[in-house]
């Protein structure tokens, strides 16, 4: 008999994973309050009837919905059912709905490691929770790219928030600093210097970031005060060049205390 799954949120990620699932031969139904499911997956009136008769129960809804997606699937949820959380949450949230679920499901926390469209199940998933093993063992015979970390319900999803400081935190950093050349008349020069520092990053570029970071706050902490005055000057609001140069001044100023 085919693997049952339920899909909770049935959006752009959750429909490119119900449609994979089903190419795989894996019996789907689902469930979105504003979306009609795609063609295959047997459409269910709510939450706890998507649920009542499924193996595995994916989650792919959004973050405020999670906790209620899943109280409201409980009642219907058999023992033993895992129900995998797919939203990008909090560790605590995550670890949340382990509690909640107590022992009428065996909470599962999975990080999207990649953006699903184009992917779909073989979008990098990263699982934790006692249940995590069981889960991969399910999901990869289908297609899917399953590590599993060990470690409790939320920390996968640690991980992958960690990571996010760095590749939002970057995304953010290209948008300032492309709008400020944009203004100056220069954007096609920045964008393309950017592109060559990136494609020549490797693992002694990090640590020249951390080490020069602490040895030289002070001259960086002053030379982001003056990127983010241009930035003004410019009509560009500057919150990633002051957020950097707030940085350099802690590290310059613990630096500057007696050990």
């Amino acid at each position: 008999m085919s693997v049952r799954i339920a899909l909770l949120g049935l959006g752009e990620a959750g429909s490119a994973i119900a449609r994979d699932l089903l190419a795989a031969g894996a019996d789907v139904r689902g469930h979105d309050p504003a979306l009609a499911p795609p063609a295959g997956v047997a459409a269910r009136r709510d939450e706890a009837d998507a649920v009542r008769d499924a193996d595995l129960v994916l989650s792919a809804n959004s973050s405020a919905a999670a906790r209620g997606a899943l109280l409201t699937a409980l009642p219907a949820l058999r023992p033993g059912t895992l129900f995998a959380d797919l939203n990008t949450a909090s560790p605590a949230l995550k670890a949340s709905l382990a509690d909640a679920a107590g022992d009428r499901a065996d909470v599962v926390d999975v990080a999207l490691m990649a953006p699903v469209p184009g992917l779909g199940l073989r979008t990098p998933m990263l699982a934790s929770g006692p249940a995590a093993p069981r889960f991969a063992d399910l999901l990869r015979p289908l297609g899917a790219a399953v590590d599993v970390h060990p470690g409790p319900v939320g920390a996968a999803t640690s991980r992958k928030l960690l990571r996010s400081v760095f590749y939002k935190g970057l995304a953010a950093a290209v948008l300032e600093a492309l709008a400020g050349a944009r203004a100056a008349g220069c954007e096609d020069w920045l964008r393309a210097d950017v592109a060559a520092e990136l494609a020549r990053f490797d693992a002694a570029t990090l640590d020249r970031l951390v080490d020069g970071s602490h040895r030289h706050a002070r001259r960086r902490a002053d030379e982001m005060a003056a990127a983010a005055q241009q930035l003004d000057e410019l009509g560009v609001p500057s919150r990633v060049a002051r957020a950097a140069r707030d940085a350099l001044v802690e590290l310059r100023d613990a630096a500057a205390v007696p050990g």
